[in-house]
């Protein structure tokens, strides 16, 4: 049996401080904007989301709205992509589509499909970790760490528990 190796990538207090970089940037790239949603995607997506909607509140006194997305990003095309109360809310709003790692960018680049039913304003891509091995034409907007890696190699996040965040290359 082979055994697996773990690299830590970024500890707590280094992912709180991305989070906070990250939602500071989205503020000072939309302050115009009367409202801003944050489309959280699946689990760890939404909770990313989450931790950047909490950030923002804190110095964002306009509308900020929390929305799930989910699709399967084995096979994105195998199930309707479902984003949480329809798409309608979303028209002429700054959308971020939020995700907890960018691969090779298919399920990011599927994510837009139910968007393009209207037309946001502005549609941007916030990650914690971008992976630079792209396959789908995809622009991160927002990134916590930006990381070469093989395509073999995996990234875990984990955000489940506050106080003991952690990134780790598989």
């Amino acid at each position: 049996m082979e055994e697996t190796t773990s690299t830590i990538v970024l500890q707590n207090n280094q992912i709180v401080q991305k989070i906070k970089r990250i939602a500071i940037e989205i503020l000072e790239q939309n302050f115009e904007m009367k409202e801003i949603i944050l489309l959280g995607m699946n689990k760890t997506g939404y909770s990313f989301a989450e931790l950047i909607a909490e950030e923002m509140n804190k110095i964002y006194d306009k509308d900020l709205i929390l929305k799930r997305i989910v699709i399967n990003p084995a096979n994105p095309i195998s199930d309707p992509i479902y984003i949480e109360d329809g798409v309608q809310q979303l028209k002429n709003k700054t959308v971020i589509i939020v995700d907890d790692v960018a691969n090779t960018g298919r399920t990011i680049f599927y994510a837009f499909k139910p968007i393009l039913e209207v037309l946001p304003k502005r549609v941007e891509v916030a990650v914690l970790i971008n992976r630079k091995h792209k396959s789908f034409p995809v622009k991160v907007d927002y990134m916590g760490l930006e990381l070469a890696t093989t395509v073999k190699e995996n990234i875990k996040v984990d955000i489940s528990i506050k106080g003991n965040y952690s990134v780790n290359l598989i």
